[in-house]
């Protein structure tokens, strides 16, 4: 009820309208048949749309121990140097990545013809479907990658789930087979280098010479120690040559080996700030380079073996977890949800209309 001033200056009292009660006593009908009717029209349009199937595998993404992690074991004990310097993240992201690439996506478009099974003209359409029709996703609790294909067929959604992981292995073993060529490639160039040089350090120190009793104990150590770290920040340096010709710098591996390289040469002038050669003879400068290229050599012909069998491998190793079967049973439409769904949203909608016709039919009324 609300008051009102008329025309001639006198208070005038709003005809009061229907409350809820009375509302729903006169358009319960209203209220029920159309909601009913239209969730009964939803559930029979369900009826038409086409049946999909979904079929899901699961497996453990490739276990593999990272160049800088690998770096690092060959440093021994030098790698407590790193303290707190962190591990590697897990690359399972990086998995769920490359199993989104287009690289992978034209891969499965060519062997199942999707373009004509999505009746799309175009490639990227098909790439757009394919990916509307695909869930990658990542545990994080225990770390294993889901891929869910959803397709009319159910034998074609369980083959494009599986061939999803045969594509991720082979463009894994061929990622790792480039990276480990061009890795083999970098230290069979500083190896043989080395080995000159080696060859030039040797010829130079039987020129003074040189006799293992004839330096001090002490002063034989120490041009061993200098040498080795030396040889060990060099082949550290390599290291991460070697990982920024397939790494960015903001990658957790180049991250790491830079630690690596940063200990090692801090080391390093933390020792050259305390010894002094500049007087020691001829035959100790001479037996200190050569022990720099031998330990260098043997640093180097570590890695260089180490990226031949990276290169030799086979491929990453995938574990399937669970292989995709055909569903039995369909996943889409789901006919009840959709009819419950329609009906609730019917239902409110003819409320709301009823409450505002009401409302605005209250304001158009005369007052008396």
């Amino acid at each position: 009820m609300s008051d009102d001033v008329d025309a001639s200056g006198r208070f005038t009292v709003a005809a009061p309208g229907p409350g809820w009660t009375e509302l729903i006593a006169q358009r319960w009908k209203l209220l029920v048949t159309l909601p009913l009717a239209a969730g009964a029209f939803a559930v029979a349009i369900s009826f038409m749309l086409p049946r999909t199937y979904l079929s899901r595998t699961l497996f453990v993404p490739p276990q593999q121990q990272g160049s800088a992690a690998a770096a690092l074991a060959q440093l021994g004990p030098l790698s407590g140097l790193l303290g707190s310097a962190g591990g590697l993240k897990t690359p399972a992201d990086q998995y769920v990545s490359l199993l989104s690439s287009a690289s992978v996506a034209d891969k499965l478009i060519e062997e199942f013809d999707l373009m004509k099974v999505y009746e799309v003209e175009f490639r990227d359409q098909a790439r757009d479907r394919l990916s509307d029709n695909t869930r990658i996703s990542l545990g994080r609790k225990d770390g294993l990658i889901a891929i869910e294909v959803e397709d009319r067929s159910p034998q074609r959604a369980a083959q494009i789930a599986n061939r999803y992981v045969d594509e991720l292995r082979r463009l894994t073993a061929r990622l790792a087979l480039t990276e480990a060529q061009q890795r083999r490639a970098l230290f069979e160039g500083e190896l043989k280098a080395t080995r000159d040089r080696l060859t030039r350090a040797q010829i130079a120190l039987q020129e003074t010479g040189f006799s293992q009793s004839a330096i001090r104990t002490d002063a034989r150590a120490a041009a061993e120690g200098y040498a080795r770290l030396r040889a060990e920040t060099t082949s550290a340096e390599v290291r991460v040559q070697a990982l920024r010709r397939t790494l960015a710098d903001s990658a957790p591996e180049v991250q790491q080996a830079l630690a690596v390289l940063g200990a090692l040469r801090a080391q390093l002038a933390r020792v050259e700030g305390t010894a002094d050669f500049s007087g020691a003879p001829d035959y100790v400068t001479k037996f200190r380079e050569y022990k720099y290229q031998e330990t260098l050599f043997e640093l180097l012909a570590r890695q260089f073996e180490a990226a031949r069998l990276d290169e030799a491998r086979e491929g990453t190793l995938i574990q399937v977890v669970d292989v995709a079967q055909p569903a039995e049973r369909k996943h889409r439409p789901r006919r009840l949800l959709l009819g419950v769904v329609t009906w609730l949203a019917a239902s409110l909608s003819v409320a709301s209309f009823l409450v505002v016709r009401n409302a605005l039919s209250q304001r158009r009324k005369p007052a008396r």
